[in-house]
């Protein structure tokens, strides 16, 4: 794991300079702003006609069921959750287990996107959790949320957890228990940026209301990347990396809020503002952990989160990895990538065995 650093390590001296990137990647992160920037309104709301464009239809990529050597040893394959509400997932699996292979647990996944943009579908997406399953050995269920502002808090955290409810109700429709057997009892949360927050609620609400009663699906971790918190206050981080580094800036991310919070709601909101007065951890609560970045804005908030955690006596770990800014691991091309699917191995492989010998 990335080093650990004390309590509260939030961030007073000056930025260190942008950590290096190859040339391809600078411009990807160029384009992608761009995107994001096109299609984002100041009142708080998205162009969609824009975004059908950028997104649905240049960045988006299909199931492949059937992969061949050019896309490896992973398939994926969507199902539908609640037609009406748009609510689907994106199955990731091996193309074939080994003879008598051991079930393998489950990664319920999150993508980003600040509430308001994104599927499983964007290709980016598609590849980290095509990695998780290769890389982790999980079968992947990426979750398409519906999206704010049409659809504000708390509906992503409704379609988070109803989707929980639907695999510990049916398992994962087309795939073959004989086939790629599967440990419900050992599944997962992940997200990064926005499905890390969604992570965290999700897995509170499960924790506290519905895995009394499951049958089926039991929460052994959780890992939130680079989770997406925030406040009315400018943390240290936040004004010593605006402009700095790429993807997130305070402007991005005061749209966010004010796409997803409920009308009138200030930063300070409990979603957005995880703290210890307003987070009512359930005695469930499953252990997590969190990956920060040192050059993602958001850190001082993700840092104050593992406070917060710790002080309610949750199991946490953090990995820390000082050059990531805010998604890098959604570019394969960077070692912290690489690094950072290590670590989530190692907690599902250690977590997982301390719920199989319970």
């Amino acid at each position: 794991m990335g080093k650990d650093v004390a309590a509260g390590g939030e961030s007073n001296r000056r930025p260190p300079p942008p950590p290096p990137m190859p040339l391809g990647l600078r411009l990807q992160l160029i384009e992608l702003s761009a995107a994001i920037d096109a299609v984002e309104r100041r009142d708080g709301t998205v162009n969609r006609a824009l975004y059908s464009v950028f997104v649905e239809h240049l960045m988006s990529v299909r199931a492949d069921p059937s992969p061949d050597a050019a896309t490896g040893a992973v398939r994926s394959f969507d199902f539908t959750i609640d037609a009406a509400r748009g609510l689907w997932a994106r199955v990731f699996a091996p193309a074939a287990a080994a003879p008598a292979a051991t079930p393998m647990p489950v990664m319920v996944y999150y993508h980003g996107g600040g509430f308001a943009l994104f599927s499983p579908a964007v290709a980016p997406f598609d590849g980290v959790c095509r990695r998780l399953c290769g890389d982790v050995g999980v079968v992947v269920v990426s979750v398409n949320y519906r999206l704010a502002p049409e659809h504000r808090y708390p509906a992503a955290y409704d379609d988070g957890v109803d989707a929980l409810r639907f695999l510990d109700g049916n398992g994962i429709p087309g795939l073959d228990g004989d086939d790629v057997p599967v440990d419900l009892a050992s599944c997962f949360l992940a997200g990064e940026s926005a499905g890390g927050n969604i992570v965290h609620h999700v897995a509170n609400r499960w924790a506290a209301t519905w895995q009394p009663t499951a049958k089926n699906l039991r929460l052994a971790g959780i890992i939130p990347v680079q989770p997406y918190f925030g406040g009315e206050e400018r943390s240290p981080s936040e004004l010593a990396l605006d402009g700095v580094a790429p993807v997130v800036n305070l402007r991005r991310s005061d749209f966010s809020w004010k796409a997803f919070l409920p009308v009138g709601a200030d930063r300070d909101h409990p979603a957005a503002h995880v703290t210890d007065e307003n987070a009512e951890l359930a005695e469930a609560f499953p252990p997590a952990m969190v990956v920060i970045g040192g050059f993602d804005p958001l850190k001082d908030w993700q840092w104050r989160y593992v406070d917060v955690l710790r002080r309610k006596g949750k199991a946490v770990e953090v990995a820390e990895l000082p050059d990531a800014f805010h998604g890098f691991y959604g570019f394969p091309e960077l070692a912290d990538a690489g690094k950072v699917l290590q670590d989530m191995k190692v907690f599902v492989q250690s977590n997982r065995a301390a719920r199989a010998t319970a």
